[in-house]
């Protein structure tokens, strides 16, 4: 394995608010692919081994200024610490961070008066792979190459995050990045709600077309069938009168009066009942089935006045609707 050291520009993410020195620095992002903004990429496939190597080491990892320990120290040059690196460890989120055992006096007043915003690690790397093997030093400086956030940006309280927070049911303390993944998230169930809603199951939907089809078919459908009832029992109700004229139990001026008693609820039956029982009232007369008037009313003998009395009609009823 061929080693190497490549100096990265890195913003450190503060995570304390109550200090512009931060007890911890972000020395690598998040990510198996590191790429800066110079285009230099480097593979971090397992951050944790990263974090062992140096804790592994026992040595506290420096912190200088635009790495003077990298450039300027192998020439004899100065190379002063800012501050002091160790217990390195990968965050949930898979940033690479450690902790600053010691700030110097000078690296102390170069970040609290803003002469430094930002870090930079050099990294030890595999030349085959890219793969990275461990933090060699960091510095201090003001060209980064990967963009985070700023070392002396303070993290003040800001109200209307607490109340983002609040409106997304998340802690006060869950910061920006949690509400901008519960926003991310809304988002994508919102679309998805918008998808379902352009197209529905069609287990449990179907298109306003099809169902006004379906509907219309389904009305026709029962109109059909029930004038098909209408016309069965009519021709029913023609059938059994008809009878009733040719075996002489109703008489023909009782016809119309008859077919109209049938044609009422249940009326049928209850004609059909009484025939099967009614006596024989009309003999061939020789009329031809022609009704005898008498002063332009029907004239009702005997059995058709008992008839009319168990239907419960009048001769008023029969005037109606006997012709």
């Amino acid at each position: 394995m061929t080693l190497a050291r490549e100096v990265l520009g890195l913003a450190i993410n503060l995570e304390n608010g109550e200090s512009i020195l931060p007890p911890r620095v972000d020395l690598l992002p998040a990510g198996r692919r590191i790429t800066g903004r110079d285009g230099r990429a480097w593979n971090n496939p397992d951050p944790q081994k990263v974090a062992d190597w140096n804790n592994q080491r026992g040595l506290d990892v420096v912190l200088d200024f635009e790495h003077a320990s990298e450039l300027k120290a192998p020439k004899g040059e100065p190379a002063p610490a800012a501050g002091w690196l160790a217990d390195f460890r990968v965050e949930a989120d898979g940033r690479l961070t450690a902790a600053v055992n010691r700030w110097s006096p000078a690296g102390e007043k170069a970040v609290k008066e803003s002469e430094y915003r930002y870090i930079s690690p050099a990294v030890i790397y595999d030349r085959k792979t890219m793969n990275i093997i461990g933090i060699g030093s960091a510095g201090l400086t003001n060209k980064p190459n990967l963009a985070l956030a700023a070392l002396n940006q303070e993290q003040e309280e800001d109200p209307m995050l607490k109340e983002l927070l609040k409106k997304l049911g998340l802690p006060e303390d869950a910061g920006i990045d949690a509400a901008l993944n519960a926003i991310t998230t809304l988002q994508t169930d919102l679309q998805t709600a918008l998808n379902s809603a352009q197209t529905p199951s069609l287990d449990k939907f179907v298109p306003r077309a099809d169902y006004d089809t379906a509907l219309n078919r389904a009305t026709t459908a029962e109109a059909k069938v029930a004038q098909i009832e209408k016309d069965n029992l009519e021709a029913e109700i023609e059938t059994a009168v008809n009878q009733a004229l040719k075996d002489g139990k109703i008489a023909p001026a009782s016809k119309e009066f008859f077919i109209a008693t049938c044609r009422a609820e249940g009326g049928l039956k209850s004609f059909q009942k009484f025939i099967e029982s009614a006596p024989v009232v009309v003999a061939d007369s020789g009329l031809g089935g022609k009704a005898v008037e008498t002063g332009g009313q029907v004239a009702l003998n005997a059995d058709q006045t008992a008839i009319m009395q168990m239907f419960g009609n009048s001769a008023e009823d029969l005037a109606k609707y006997g012709k």
